[in-house]
């Protein structure tokens, strides 16, 4: 699972709809609509904060704003209309994640990644705000 910190419009399509379907997996763990994932750590940081599925809905929100910018047809009912809000992450972590997303797209959509690879510092996804910081606590490292 990788619910990522950077802003979806760096994902490619495949990314885009691995996100969309793993952060609805997410939700339900969260609302314990299910008994896998229970744990994993990219549910940590939802987790700690005091509304995590007004978090992780705030987050599905923007996800579909850009599917649907994409001209995807992804489902609104799936999740639930919030206000936004804040949760941080460090520039550690928007680093890893960066480094980790062009990766993969070097090998996996060889356009894409041409046309994200020159971006010093990605944008977050809204949800989050940048603080100093290491990678997080709750990222497993793939080396």
């Amino acid at each position: 699972m990788r619910i990522w910190s950077l802003h979806p419009k760096y994902l490619d399509t495949k990314g885009l709809v691995e996100l969309w379907r793993e952060t609805l997996l997410a939700k339900h763990v969260l609302e314990g609509k299910t008994k896998g994932y229970k744990n994993h750590p990219q549910l940590n940081r939802f987790k700690i904060y005091s509304k995590p599925l007004e978090a992780i809905n705030f987050y599905l929100n923007i996800v579909y704003k850009e599917a649907v910018e994409r001209g995807y047809e992804f489902d609104v009912s799936k999740f639930k209309k919030v206000k936004p809000l804040k949760l941080i992450v460090t520039n550690g972590q928007m680093e890893y994640e960066r480094n980790h997303l062009l990766a993969k797209l070097k090998t996996r959509n060889p356009v894409k990644y041409k046309a994200v690879k020159t971006v010093d510092s990605f944008e977050p996804h809204p949800l989050f705000t940048i603080v100093k910081g290491s990678v997080e606590d709750w990222e497993v490292i793939s080396e």
